[in-house]
């Protein structure tokens, strides 16, 4: 009999307030208590962990468009181990064995596989059923702290979103067991954002305060959305360029000794009528799963990125991140998100449409400035904004342009007021230039200077279109608040007596 994953929603925190309330008023179906020890690998988010000397091992098999997840029981065996069980095992993981031959306990097996980490974990569990589901209320105590864990699953996945709906949890992120524990116990982790234009790599150490120590950051131009305005799809070619930068930034996280990697894809996957051909390229090549982003997902973790450095100001904000293919609109107050939305006006896009590579004309500018302003009819006749945040590519090469910066000096970057005059003038500054003209321009980055046109020509048309006068510059991005949002220590959780 073919064995079936089971759906899963499962939340990390210090409490989970409206949930714990109605756990607590039903009759718990058992409680128990066990010490466990989890096997974390920094390319995986696999379920492994040996309890009483026997190797449980599920794998992520699915992710439906809600990001709820399906897992899959593949292992259950006692050691010793057979060498092939474990040469199988860590393939999968997308780790390299030292040897193939049997591993008799775990300290073997550790030997056999150096990529993993062993976490020891006392768990306090109690489990419930709640509307056809197993629900379960757990404490997760390392020696790093402890982590309150809740989780919801079923065969059924309507079951499970009821369920959590039910329960008051659908606002909190789907975290599952792997990643809420490398968010524990680890301290350096790495995030790749993959773009319609450019796949953007950022690896930090967290401090014990809760701050940030960046490692690295770099971004590399790989246009996966060549042609995807004209085709619905992705090239041959195009997957490959971006397949291989992921595959060098994958490499580069290790050699940092990185705990985990997070990797997000945009508005490109989201678009491709075959974007899982490079999921599954990447999952291939480098043992790391490309999540699809949501657009008001990607909106709401561009707003925690942009404001998570330039601090409060009072009154309305507007936070919209520009890419290459769409831009994301976030409207709230400090503390307060009112409305987050994609529009799938992006600069790679717009740039093919109207040949904005080059030297254009007042009459195909004017006609390019109309159309970008009709596909975000969504963001006007608002109240003018007390603030604009602007971040993406587009918005700080304006500002490194603006400052002259023969290097990139993010610090400088990071907090620029950009007006619309400043806009203006760039816009005719690149208008007027062929390409290669405009790589000669302080500032720009090289690879850029063929899509800046447009980029300038979104930044131009979401001022106007809000009313303001000017935006403030985030050289933060979706990257950081992906870093911020999946690698957050989780609050600390009492351990019940």
């Amino acid at each position: 009999m073919s064995v079936t994953g089971r759906w899963e929603w499962r939340g990390f925190g210090a409490s989970f307030g409206e949930a714990e309330t109605r756990l607590a008023a039903l009759r718990p179906t058992r409680a128990e208590e066990s010490d466990e020890v989890y096997l974390l690998t920094a390319g995986s988010d696999a379920s492994i962990k040996v309890r009483d000397r026997v190797l449980d091992v599920k794998r992520l098999v699915a992710v439906d468009a809600d990001g709820l997840e399906q897992w899959l029981p593949v292992a259950k065996a006692a050691f010793p181990l057979p060498g092939g069980d474990v040469g199988a095992l860590l393939s999968a993981l997308g780790l390299r064995p030292a040897e193939a031959g049997e591993v008799a306990t775990l300290d073997d097996l550790l030997v056999a596989a150096p990529g993993l980490r062993a976490v020891a974990v006392r768990k306090q569990r109690t489990h419930y059923s709640v509307g056809g589901c197993m629900a379960e209320l757990s404490v997760l105590a390392t020696d790093a702290g402890s982590a309150r864990t809740v989780v919801v699953e079923a065969d059924d996945p309507a079951r499970v979103r009821a369920t959590v709906r039910e329960l008051g949890l659908a606002g909190c992120a789907n975290t599952c067991v792997a990643r809420g524990l490398k968010a524990l116990v680890g301290r350096r982790f790495a995030v790749i954002d993959v773009g319609t234009n450019s796949v953007k790599f950022h690896v930090a150490e967290r401090h014990d305060d809760g701050g940030w120590r960046t490692r690295a950051d770099r971004a590399e131009v790989t246009r996966l959305g060549e042609g995807l305005d004209r085709t619905g799809r992705f090239g041959a070619a195009a997957i490959e360029r971006t397949v291989t930068a992921i595959a060098g930034m994958v490499n580069e996280a290790h050699r940092h000794d990185v705990d985990a990697i997070a990797a997000a894809g945009t508005a490109g996957l989201r678009i491709a009528r075959n974007s899982s051909a490079l999921i599954a390229a990447v999952q291939a090549r480098c043992h790391v799963r490309v999540e699809v982003l949501r657009g008001a997902e990607e909106a709401r973790l561009a707003y925690v990125a942009a404001t998570a450095e330039l601090g409060p100001s009072a009154g309305t904000r507007v936070v919209f991140d520009t890419g290459g293919g769409s831009s994301q609109f976030t409207f709230g107050e400090v503390g307060t998100v009112r409305e987050q939305f994609s529009v799938d006006v992006g600069a790679v896009r717009f740039t093919e449409r109207h040949g904005l590579a080059g030297t254009v004309s007042e009459g195909t500018l004017h006609i390019a400035l109309g159309e970008i302003a009709n596909e975000l009819a969504r963001i006007e006749g608002r109240p003018a904004p007390r603030a604009v945040i602007g971040m993406g590519g587009a918005v700080t090469n304006l500002a490194a342009v603006m400052h002259g910066l023969a290097v990139y000096n993010p610090d400088v970057v990071q907090g620029t007021l950009l007006d619309r005059r400043e806009i203006d003038r760039q816009i005719e500054l690149y208008r007027t230039r062929s390409a290669d003209e405009r790589r000669t321009l302080a500032g720009l980055q090289p690879n850029r200077a063929d899509v800046i046109l447009a980029g300038a020509c979104i930044v131009r048309t979401v001022l106007t279109l809000l009313g303001a006068d000017s935006l403030t510059v985030s050289d933060r991005g979706l990257r950081h608040g992906l870093l911020a949002e999946r690698f957050a220590r989780p609050s600390p959780a009492a351990v019940a007596a």
